[in-house]
């Protein structure tokens, strides 16, 4: 089952995704010149738009107005799939984790599985935002989805958000007769601090040795806490998306210290990850302009230098989330279809 482009990407706008994005970059506009000359042609009246418009500095008094921002879009109607919201276990005393499970119906083989996490820069956004997203997927794929309503920082810092994905990682695997999934074709995928968050999981499985992904799909992934706090990023990166100080204020949050700080805890950060031999096969796209640029290139060439076959993309002109705000874009379109042929691939291999 094939869903259109346009029935794909009507939410796009209303997943409240610009307006999170939009007023930190606002104070980068003027840092040097024009903001625009960067950004793919396509990609400018929205960059523009989202320059335009303000948002209140990022701190912790901010956060219930920020997490209001993200308005969930409708539901995709039939013949998409359904989506079931569930309650599974948590790590062990920690509160259950809410899942929607998405793509489960009768089949003759067992299907391939997608763990799928939201972005947020870790301190917002829910699954909710996603659904419509992740339904299309498993229509495209024929998969099954589970999208994870983690706990979000400050009130849950690390490990709790990385141990609720963790734990709908296992209870996918552990479940997997019940819900027609193929266990040795499980990937993990997300965006921004999804992104993030999927690399710890990713480390997480291989470090206890008892659930592995097939593949990890790396959008635009928050991967270092020092980017924007201690590594200040080139001036030309992020003048639209998210910015140096929110991503401090972020991780901080998330790390339940300031970012960058010597010391931070052991699988909290992937670029600090000691070694990243052992993880699964690994996608990264990221936009040319985007502030995670850097650091998604350096976690690229380490997993290369570990031995793990990567594929890297990078999308000329393109800001943070560029592909939800503009996907009709050919950029955007390109950058998708990329991502899309890693996680086919993975799926296609039976062992």
């Amino acid at each position: 089952m094939q869903l259109g482009r346009r029935e794909l990407h009507r939410w796009a706008f209303g997943m409240g995704m610009a307006a999170f994005l939009a007023g930190p970059s606002r104070l980068l506009a003027a840092a040097d010149g024009d903001p625009l000359t960067l950004v793919d042609p396509e990609l400018r009246p929205a960059a523009q738009a989202m320059l335009a418009q303000s948002f209140p500095p990022m701190t912790r008094a901010a956060l219930p107005a920020l997490r209001a921002g993200w308005v969930a879009p409708p539901l995709l109607a039939p013949p998409a799939p359904a989506v079931e919201v569930r309650q599974i276990p948590g790590a062990q005393g920690t509160p259950p984790v809410s899942i929607e499970l998405i793509g489960v119906r009768p089949r003759a083989a067992p299907a391939p599985a997608l763990l799928h996490i939201h972005g947020g820069g870790m301190i917002s956004g829910r699954a909710r935002n996603l659904t419509a997203f992740c339904q299309a997927l498993a229509a495209e794929f024929d998969c099954v989805i589970v999208n994870v309503d983690y706990r979000l920082a400050p009130e849950t810092p690390f490990p709790g958000p990385v141990e609720d994905n963790y734990a709908a990682l296992a209870w996918i695997a552990a479940q997997a007769t019940e819900l027609g999934v193929d266990p040795r074709r499980i990937a993990v995928m997300g965006e921004s601090a999804g992104g993030g968050l999927a690399a710890m999981v990713s480390l997480m499985a291989r470090d206890r040795g008892k659930v592995q992904p097939c593949q990890q799909i790396l959008i635009y992934p928050m991967l270092d806490d020092r980017t924007g706090s201690t590594v200040k990023p080139s001036p030309h990166l992020a003048p639209v998306g998210w910015p140096a100080a929110a991503n401090a204020f972020g991780w901080s949050a998330f790390l339940g210290r300031p970012a960058g700080s010597a010391q931070v805890p052991a699988g909290a950060v992937p670029a600090r990850a000691a070694t990243l031999s052992g993880l699964p096969p690994t996608f990264i796209g990221v936009g040319a302009i985007d502030l995670f640029v850097d650091e998604s290139l350096a976690f690229g060439r380490r997993l290369i230098d570990a031995g793990i076959p990567t594929g890297i993309h990078v999308a000329p002109g393109a800001f943070h989330a560029f592909d939800f705000v503009v996907p009709e874009a050919a950029v955007s379109r390109a950058f998708t279809a990329a991502w899309k042929s890693a996680l086919r691939t993975a799926f296609a291999v039976r062992a």
